[in-house]
Order: structure tokens, then sequence, then C-alpha cells
């Protein structure tokens, strides 16, 4: 504590912020004094709280501990460091320096209203014990093992190595079969749920089969003034499929996309790699003769 003089200058450092410092920390402030109440715990108000009665008056703790805090918390010349240790204390009587250390908070002071919810759902306090899930035996054919093991060997790290290691397999069967995800997922160590978060992100990949051609029709602005719906509607005729399905013998699958960024060869569709500019429903259905043939 500051050495007090005549003339009420400096500031005064109370340690601990139970009933009886909350006390003193009032008289001092009210006496013109700046303070600093360091509490170690969370909030002010010590261990008072947890009598029902205090001796020899027999008054409710409640009711003493109560006024005390509400005039603590809104006192002007008392800054509060709760949650606060004491680290080193140097100097002589009247000039002191003092070191604390306040511990991290989960929450913001300015914004706490002390509703007790953080507490609560305190992820930290709160750890809930949960018997680790049977990792399922992952059936798959030896062939599509080896090819996919070999695809994952190409590729070193964890998950930043994901993307290309999808591309290559939808190149290699096509879609994403669940049981090469599976695969991924256990040599990897990456959780089946960030593949499929990352597989149903993109659409260059598919979790279903798909075929062995790929057509997508452009139905962006251009391509649909120019009729891009009528090729997609003559397509779905000639193949015997709605748009997002797959011919029955894996030859074809039929999507549309909403730009393909080639507005000037409207209308325009994609087989594969290839692109067909300025198509009609007639060039379209003959397209495909041309890649059954």
């Amino acid at each position: 504590m500051a050495k007090a003089t005549d003339k009420k200058v400096g500031a005064v450092l109370v340690v601990g912020g139970g009933v009886g410092g909350m006390q003193a920390s009032l008289d001092l402030a009210e006496g013109g004094y700046k303070v600093y109440l360091v509490e170690r715990g969370p909030s002010i108000g010590g261990v008072m709280a947890q009598l029902d009665k205090t001796f020899p008056t027999n008054d409710c703790a409640m009711c003493t501990l109560a006024p005390r805090m509400v005039d603590c918390g809104g006192h002007l010349n008392i800054e509060k460091l709760t949650y606060s240790e004491i680290e080193s204390i140097e100097g002589s009587a009247g000039n002191f320096k003092v070191r604390i250390r306040r511990k991290a908070r989960s929450v913001d002071p300015d914004k706490c209203t002390g509703c007790g919810e953080c507490v609560e759902n305190c992820l930290v306090k709160n750890i809930v014990y949960l018997e680790p899930p049977e990792v399922p035996r992952i059936e798959i054919e030896e062939e599509s093992r080896v090819k996919v093991d070999e695809i994952i060997s190409r590729y070193e790290g964890g998950r930043e190595t994901l993307v290309p290691i999808l591309q290559d397999i939808t190149n290699g069967f096509n879609w994403l079969p669940p049981e090469l995800l599976m695969r991924v997922a256990e040599v990897k160590q990456i959780p089946i749920e960030h593949i499929l978060r990352i597989a149903t992100f993109y659409k260059a990949f598919s979790l279903k089969p798909r075929g062995k051609h790929i057509i997508t029709v452009c139905t962006g602005t251009a391509c649909h003034v120019k009729g891009a719906q009528r090729i997609l509607d003559r397509l779905e005729r000639k193949l015997g499929v709605k748009t997002g399905e797959t011919t029955p013998d894996m030859q074809f699958t039929l999507e549309a996309v909403r730009c393909l960024g080639c507005c000037g060869l409207a209308p325009v569709v994609t087989i594969g790699e290839e692109l067909h500019g300025q198509m009609n429903p007639a060039k379209a259905a003959a397209l495909i003769n041309k890649y059954q043939d």
C-alpha cells in the first residue's frame, strides 16, 4: 500500500476480493485513492457467499456481501483485476512496483452479464467421454485397392494433398467410390467427414457413378437465349435420361452448367474436354451418334 500523506495522491493495491478486500477498497476509494483490487478468482466476493448465516448477528451472508459487490463493481476509483495473480513486488514504502499476471479468458469481460451460461457449457470443464466408434471394415476389390494406393503414394503430406488425390481418383474411376474415399481416410488419417465436404463442394467430383462421356450443356444467359433448353430437352430424349442422370450402359452422363465462359460461341455443349459451339438440337443429337461409334 502506498504511504499515506496529507495530500491524497498515488494509488493503492488491495490483494484479495473477499468481503474484507472489498470493504478496504471502498474505504480507500471514497478517500480519493485510485484502487487496484486484485483477485485470483474470476470474480470478486470470496468464500463468504458459501455461508448461510454470519456470526454473531445471524444475518444472511449475501445480504452483507451483495451491497459491497455492487458498490465495488460500479465505483469509478476501483479497477478490478480479477483472474489475476501477483508475480513480484519491488520498491519501498510509498513507491512499489508490482508485476501482475492476468490469466487468459474465454469471454469478453466488457460484455459479460454474469449469466453463467459459459460455465455450464465450458468445453474444458465439461469433457464428455465418448467411446471411439468402430472403424468399419473396408470392402474393396484388390485391383481397386492397388490402384488407389498407387494414387495416394504420389502425394506426401496431409490434408493439403486431398484435392489432387480426389482428382486422380476421378480420372481413374470417373467418380468417387465410397470404399476408395474410406481408403484415403484410412491411409492419410483424414476424417471421412472432411473428405466428403471437399468431394461435395466441387462440381468436378461426383459421388454417383458417371458415364464414360460427360455431356455438359451451358444454360447461361447467352446460351439460354439461343436455345440451350431445347438442346437439353433433345439430348434427354435421345439418351433416355434426365439431366443429372447416367445412361444404363454407363456411356453418357448428362449435366447442365450455368456458364462455360465462351458466350461468343453460344449455345455451347461440351463432351469430356471437347467444346462444341453454335449448337442446335439436331447437331447435339448427331454428336451422340459420333461418340457412340
